[in-house]
């Protein structure tokens, strides 16, 4: 019975090989497609599966992970006869043995870039929309240069990109150096009617439009990376599009409609910082109340107790009102809420207040034997 299942399983090896998806089907394209086709359907393809493009979709994922593998090797000149001649499974046994199927394709360099965000925005995790300017394959000429699509090969270089050139180090003395051909420009091949989009670069400038999926508490400078979405070439796969998240300093002149608490919070870090204005009245007497609209649009009260007096430049911190921390491990967690206050004076009092403020002072003073020309409850300062 054992031996049974072990043939079984040899016999089942075979058919899990010829299992897997032909490269290419998988590019949908026909065995005899050119370089050019091949960069333009993993181009394609690989933008529609993106798992920035679905993240929730495993199916999607693996997808773009058999495409990239599937051009890995047909973009490969040597891996694609292999796989022309011997299948999945003589890619594997290249690959396996060394050679140089499967290597990493040379891509264009990486793009940094910025967006910006206000603190609200890190604050309830909104989407951000921003735009950039980029190199992109022109769509006229699908990265040929030339109008009609054709490109002939250069009668110089014969394709090779490169020519030898001999220079005289000294008199009878000679030395070959290789060059890169100046009629092709090192790519083998040149256009005899250029297009009229891009005059033959083969690229142009376009501006794209991407969205930030900005995450509950994302720090100032954090770095975003869109995979191939760099400069695009159609000699190498594009590198990674990097962004730097850049947190919005308030506006101050938004519109009034438009205007929230939030426009006058301060960031650091975790921590939040708010001011708060009191009169003389609410500082020394107490019995107010204040609803503090947040970031995330709910409400924080602050409040005094009648006879609850608040000192001039007095810090209240208020636990867990502060910043979500960014990707805490134990799930949401939120730093802390520094609220300063600012008590305003009157410039003058009226005649009235001035005598009737004196006489309660000196019932008090009499009463109690204090000192009214000491600074009661200003915090002392030894360096004064």
């Amino acid at each position: 019975m054992l031996l049974f299942s072990a043939l079984a399983v040899l016999c089942l090896l075979p058919l899990l090989i010829l299992a897997a998806e032909d490269y290419y089907k998988l590019l949908g394209l026909d065995r005899d497609a050119d370089d050019r086709q091949i960069k333009k359907a993993y181009r394609t393809l690989s933008k529609k599966f993106h798992p920035d493009k679905n993240p929730n979709d495993e199916t999607a994922q693996k997808k773009f992970v058999d495409i990239a593998e599937a051009y890995d090797v047909l973009i490969d000149a040597d891996m694609r006869k292999v796989y022309n001649s011997h299948g999945h499974e003589g890619v594997k046994q290249r690959q396996g043995g060394g050679g140089q199927g499967g290597g990493h394709t040379p891509s264009t360099c990486s793009t940094a870039s910025s967006a910006v965000a206000g603190a609200s925005s890190t604050a309830s995790a909104k989407a951000r929309a921003w735009r950039i300017e980029k190199q992109g394959i022109c769509d006229k000429c699908e990265g040929s240069g030339s109008e009609d699509g054709q490109r002939d090969t250069c009668h110089k270089c014969n394709g090779q990109g490169m020519v030898i050139q001999k220079q005289m180090l000294a008199p009878g003395i000679f030395q070959q150096m290789q060059m890169q051909c100046d009629v092709c420009g090192g790519k083998g091949s040149t256009v005899k009617h250029k297009c009229k989009v891009c005059g033959g670069a083969r690229v142009v400038r376009v501006e794209e439009k991407y969205e930030l999926a900005v995450e509950k508490g994302m720090p100032n400078g954090a770095r975003v990376t869109y995979e191939n979405e760099a400069d695009e070439s159609p000699d190498f796969v594009a590198g990674d599009l990097v962004v730097h998240l850049l947190q919005e300093e308030p506006k101050l002149a938004s519109p009034e409609k438009d205007r929230m608490d939030g426009t006058f919070f301060r960031r650091k870090d975790h921590s939040l910082f708010w001011r708060e204005v009191l009169s003389l009245r609410e500082a020394w007497m107490g019995d107010w109340t204040r609803n503090l609209t947040h970031l995330d649009g709910h409400v924080v009260r602050l409040s005094r107790k009648r006879g609850q007096v608040v000192q001039p430049g007095a810090i209240e911190v208020v636990e867990g009102e502060g910043m979500p921390i960014w990707r805490h491990e134990d799930g949401p967690e939120y730093g802390n809420l520094h609220v300063e206050y600012v008590v305003v004076l009157p410039d003058q009092l009226e005649s009235g207040q001035e005598k009737e403020f004196w006489t309660v002072w000196e019932k008090w003073r009499k009463k109690k034997g204090v000192d009214l020309r000491k600074d009661l409850g200003r915090p002392a300062h030894d360096e004064l």
